[in-house]
């Protein structure tokens, strides 16, 4: 089959093989001198630290001749973006050793200035709204669509995005994530005819997307939906390194220069040699097995969700009701308890006793990435005697009442869409901590953001609703964790002091 093309791992692995005497950062020198002061510490477990670590160390190097420079590149870094923009379908690509979290603060940093409309899915990731603090943009936010099945959120309907585009004509651009966190989507052709009808950029958030468009049986991606600008996560669905991530771009609604720009601002400039290789590398195992990398690891999981479906055990997969344009990820496992004996958080946790490790939970469900390499490991038969298990200690016991009740939404699609809500930065305002029952009506103090999946539910400033009370009860009394508030138990909240007039 010959050598995998990765021009970035192979500048690298030349720069190694030559046995380079370093006089330059970083301070472990190839590894050198972690192997030195490693065996002069003679401590027993030496040998072993040395084997895990030198190996990746020898391509951790900087920005030299031989290597290239992420925030000017010239050499195999450039030709590693313009083979991930060909593989992906995009004009131009940016490797991301942030994240996703830096593609996403770039794009909105790239279309605002202080004081700019830009409209967003309310139900973003964390790193969106401090694009918008960063920024010091105004966001109109779009209520999203709920799937009838599961009750989950999705993009807002494709006739949200219009309304809000005829209310709001001097907005920036339209910033959505697509799918969410459960592998639910929607193809989004008609979000970008729409966007640029009014020439908007259409911006997406799509980090556990890395492998859409890989084979038929996957979703399309964004990008090849005709997005201006898509993040996406490559080590959350790709044999990447936690950390490497992809900016895809085309068309002329968005100025790259700007988006460099942000990205030098944004990102170390020292950047990860070890991620951007391995991003090289994933990208070209794309390549070389194109469907191929996925095509076990999907029947795989078919067979799964029929061993679900056949076998007398308490558990179900949910199954969201495919209508025109949705999509849904088959390699993204949704496990849940219909009879109420165990909560997702419960199940999460039972799982881990058993070696058997989810990605997140909610009240009502688990979830599971699979990777492509999950049919080979007999991964999915250790998930099998671990939910066997699980189903014999727990199936006596009581069902409970349903955590989680389906929300209706109104057909007034102006109801969906906020006023204007400023993110710019200004001196703080003073606040106090109160009982959560105390808050209902008061502006909020800080933002509450239940974890994972990081998805902001409060926005200082925005006030406490019965529903958010309600829902921030019910996350916590069933295990969630929370970031942003500082009681993270939300047995207490920060409201903001209104002043008297």
């Amino acid at each position: 089959m010959g050598k995998l093309k990765a021009p970035l791992l192979e500048a690298l692995l030349k720069h190694a093989e030559n046995k380079p005497a370093s006089f330059h950062v970083p301070g472990h020198h190839n590894g050198a001198a972690l192997v030195h002061t490693l065996r002069e510490s003679h401590i027993e477990d030496a040998a072993q630290l040395e084997k895990q670590l030198s190996a990746v160390m020898r391509l951790d190097v900087t920005e030299l001749s031989s290597t290239d420079d992420l925030h000017h590149p010239e050499g195999a870094i450039l030709e590693a973006q313009q083979l991930a923009a060909q593989c992906y379908g995009a004009e131009e690509t940016c490797l991301l050793v942030g994240g996703s979290t830096s593609g996403n603060l770039a794009m909105i940093l790239a279309v605002c200035n202080p004081g700019d409309i830009i409209i967003v899915q309310r139900n973003v990731h964390k790193s969106v709204i401090n694009g918008l603090k960063l920024a010091g943009a105004q966001a109109v936010f779009l209520t999203p669509r709920l799937e009838s099945n599961t009750g989950l959120s999705m993009v807002p309907s494709i006739e949200q995005v219009k309304q809000a585009l005829y209310q709001f004509p001097q907005a920036k651009a339209v910033f959505l994530t697509n799918p969410n966190y459960y592998g639910m989507g929607m193809k989004l052709d008609t979000y970008a005819k729409a966007c640029h009808e009014q020439g908007k950029p259409l911006l997406i958030d799509e980090a556990h997307g890395a492998h859409y468009g890989m084979h038929p049986d996957l979703p399309t991606s964004a990008i090849r939906a005709g997005a201006d600008g898509v993040v996406q996560s490559t080590h959350k669905t790709l044999p990447a390194l936690t950390m490497g991530a992809m900016l895809h771009m085309q068309g002329q609604l968005l100025d790259r220069r700007r988006i460099k720009e942000a990205l030098a601002m944004v990102q170390s400039s020292s950047p990860s040699f070890p991620i951007m290789a391995s991003l090289d590398i994933s990208r070209a195992i794309v390549d070389r097995l194109g469907d191929r990398l996925f095509h076990s690891a999907i029947e795989a999981v078919h067979s799964f969700r029929m061993w679900v479906k056949e076998t007398n055990t308490m558990f179900a997969t949910a199954e969201p009701e495919l209508f025109p344009g949705q999509q849904q990820d088959p390699l993204r496992l949704i496990l849940t308890v219909p009879g109420g004996q165990l909560t997702g958080f419960e199940l999460h946790r039972e799982l881990e006793k058993r070696g058997c490790w989810a990605e997140m939970s909610d009240p009502l469900y688990t979830v599971m990435v699979i990777g492509p390499h999950v049919a080979a490991d007999e991964a999915i038969t250790r998930l099998q005697d671990a939910l066997r298990d699980i189903h014999e200690s727990f199936v006596a016991e009581p069902s409970r009442e349903a955590l989680y009740q389906k929300q209706s939404v109104s057909d007034d699609l102006s109801e969906g869409i906020s006023e204007p809500v400023s993110f710019a930065r200004t001196k703080d305002r003073p606040s106090k901590r109160v009982p959560l029952q105390e808050a209902l009506h008061q502006p909020s103090a800080e933002m509450i953001i239940p974890y994972p999946p990081g998805i902001p539910i409060l926005y200082p400033g925005e006030r406490f609703t019965e529903m958010h009370l309600k829902d921030i009860r019910r996350l916590s009394d069933t295990g969630a964790r929370f970031q942003g508030a500082e009681d993270g138990t939300m047995a207490t909240v920060a409201i903001l002091i209104e002043e008297k007039c």
